[in-house]
């Protein structure tokens, strides 16, 4: 319930700063078994909001074990499930010239794992670092011998490996587009090789195919027929109209905020999540205040706040019927 809270969050949250999430090949996403995605990395946290907001299923997340450094961090972590995975080049900085733990990371493994045997999905950024640059870095080979090792060793049938592209038309701009390519997933059960470094060569060969050679996808066609005045269509017209005005100010300030503290690309659109969801929270308690001293009830004041989150989903998905 937590994740789908989130999730739902996430979405109106991430049209906050984004003007459009395109998404092509969703009918490639499996709906169930044991799934590893493989994601390039060009935006920091951002990249995995995405990733959880579009896939149906809840997925696991991955994360460089660093940032459990933060006790606030850490404490989210725990409690979304996210397994932190300790890199090489943290681990060198660490050990001063020391040898580097080869076994790391078994813990974190034995925990995708585990999730794998519940049929489960994770999320894994082989690149192994966020980056500014056009095309895909060079692949760590840690996912394909943990797709092997959960082949082999753990005896998992069902495995698929699914290539997921993040493009963006400029991340650090307000209102840019996002797209988001799913491609066909390598089946382990019928993948008949062992070595690590081949499969990683596939995985980056399909994960290219659907980032840095693939581009922004077109807008997508609106599914309704926009010539027709339906009560539902009304009804979310003017949803979006008080969304917009409940939420304008508190979303601008925000963007406001966030592109002045940001350092580089990568942090504007994460701090307007964060600071979007800090203001709108202190908006929600203004209104609430008001309308719970003017009516006295705890039912009208319910019924408020109800309207006031269908707003802010409607302000943020109006423009794109699709999602209805």
């Amino acid at each position: 319930m937590i994740y789908g809270i989130l999730r739902w969050i996430t979405g109106i949250a991430l049209h906050w700063f984004y003007g459009d999430i395109r998404v092509v090949g969703k009918e490639n996403i499996p709906n169930r078994g044991p799934l590893l995605i493989a994601v390039n990395h060009q935006n920091a946290l951002v990249d995995s909001l995405i990733v959880g907001w579009v896939l149906p299923r809840q997925v696991t997340m991955t994360a460089k074990a660093t940032l459990i450094e933060n006790p606030l961090i850490a404490f989210l972590f725990k409690l979304l499930h996210v397994v932190p995975l300790r890199r090489v080049s943290d681990e060198a900085r660490k050990a001063k010239g020391s040898p580097i733990d080869r076994s790391r990371n078994r813990e974190a493994f034995g925990d995708i794992t585990d999730v794998l045997g519940r049929s489960g999905a994770v999320l894994i950024f082989p690149e192994g670092k966020s980056h500014n640059e056009a095309g895909l870095e060079p692949l760590k080979t840690g996912l394909a011998r943990l797709a092997l090792q959960a082949r082999d060793q753990n005896a998992i049938k069902g495995i698929r490996i699914l290539p997921l592209g993040l493009v963006f038309e400029d991340k650090g701009t307000p209102g840019t587009v996002v797209g988001v390519r799913i491609g066909h997933a390598i089946e382990m059960d019928t993948w008949s090789g062992t070595d690590h470094t081949e499969l990683t060569e596939e995985i980056a060969s399909r994960l290219r195919a659907v980032s840095e050679e693939a581009g922004l996808p077109p807008k997508p066609a609106s599914s309704l027929d926009q010539s027709q005045d339906s009560a539902k269509e009304r009804f979310i017209a003017f949803a979006a109209w008080w969304g917009r005005l409940t939420h304008r100010t508190p979303i601008r300030l925000a963007r406001t905020i966030a592109l002045k503290r940001s350092t580089n690309a990568d942090e504007p659109a994460m701090l307007t999540i964060l600071f979007g969801i800090g203001l709108v929270l202190v908006t929600y308690a203004v209104h609430l205040t008001i309308v719970g001293a003017l009516a006295h009830s705890v039912w009208v004041g319910g019924i408020y706040l109800m309207g006031l989150l269908v707003g802010a989903y409607w302000a943020a998905f109006e423009p794109h019927p699709r999602r209805y």
